[in-house]
C-alpha cells in the first residue's frame, strides 16, 4: 500500500518528467488522458488525490514549448472540469443522502450540514472558491447536489469556476513555467502549489467548522 502511495506521489511531483514520454508514446491520445484526469478529479468523489492544479500548470508550461496546443488544452480541460462537477452534482442530488448514510470515512453527516450552512452564507460562490482547493473541489459539487441546490444556479457558477480555474493555472504555466528559476526547480514549484492548495483546504475546513 505504501509503495503504491509513494509511486503515485512520485508521478504527481515529477509529472513534468513523465508527460513528455506520454506525449511521445501516445501522441494525440495525451489529450484524452489529460481530460480523463481532470474529469475524474472533479467528477468522482472518491478520487480527490489526482493531480489538478499542478497538472494544469504543467500543461501550460508544455504548451509554451509547442508540445501541446494551448487553445485545445484550454477548451478540453475546461470542458472536463465543467463536466466533472456536473456529474458529481447529479450523483450527489440522486444518491447523496444514501451514500452519506453509509458512513464513508471522509464524508460525515455533519460535513454536509456545515457545507449547507456555508452555501447559505456564501451562496454559489462556494462552487467557484472550491475550484482552487484540492479535496474540497471534489466534495463541493457532490454536497451541493445532496443539499438540493438548484441546478440552473449551480451550472452558472460551475461554468464560471471551471473557466477561471483552468485558465488561471494553464496560463500561469504558459507564461511562467519555463522561466529558468521555475523550470530548474519544477519539483519544488509543484510542491509549493500543493502546499498552498492544502493551506487553502485547511482554511475552508476551519470556515466550515465555525458555521
Amino acid at each position: 500500500m505504501l509503495e503504491h502511495i509513494g509511486y503515485l506521489l512520485d508521478i504527481v511531483i515529477h509529472f513534468d518528467t513523465y508527460l513528455p514520454f506520454i506525449i511521445e508514446e501516445y501522441g494525440l491520445f495525451v489529450y484524452f488522458f489529460l481530460f480523463l484526469i481532470v474529469f475524474l478529479e472533479t467528477g468522482i468523489v472518491v478520487a480527490p488525490y489526482l493531480p489538478g492544479d499542478s497538472l494544469l500548470f504543467l500543461v501550460g508550461a508544455t504548451s509554451a514549448h509547442g508540445d501541446l496546443n494551448l487553445l485545445l488544452s484550454l477548451v478540453l480541460l475546461t470542458l472536463a472540469a465543467i463536466a466533472g462537477d456536473t456529474v458529481n452534482f447529479w450523483v450527489g442530488k440522486l444518491f447523496g443522502n444514501r451514500i452519506l448514510s453509509r458512513e464513508i470515512p471522509f464524508i460525515k453527516q455533519h460535513h454536509i450540514e456545515r457545507t449547507e450552512s456555508y452555501f447559505r452564507e456564501y451562496g454559489g460562490m462556494t462552487i467557484v472558491i472550491a475550484r482552487f482547493i484540492p479535496f474540497v473541489r471534489t466534495l463541493a459539487p457532490f454536497l451541493a447536489g445532496a443539499g438540493k441546490m438548484n441546478y440552473s444556479r449551480f451550472i452558472m457558477f460551475n461554468v464560471f469556476g471551471g473557466v477561471l480555474w483552468v485558465l488561471s493555472f494553464i496560463l500561469a504555466g504558459y507564461f511562467f513555467g519555463n522561466l529558468p528559476i521555475v523550470s530548474d526547480n519544477f519539483s519544488i514549484v509543484v510542491l509549493i502549489i500543493i502546499v498552498i492548495s492544502l493551506l487553502g483546504a485547511g482554511s475552508m475546513i476551519l470556515g466550515l467548522r465555525r458555521t
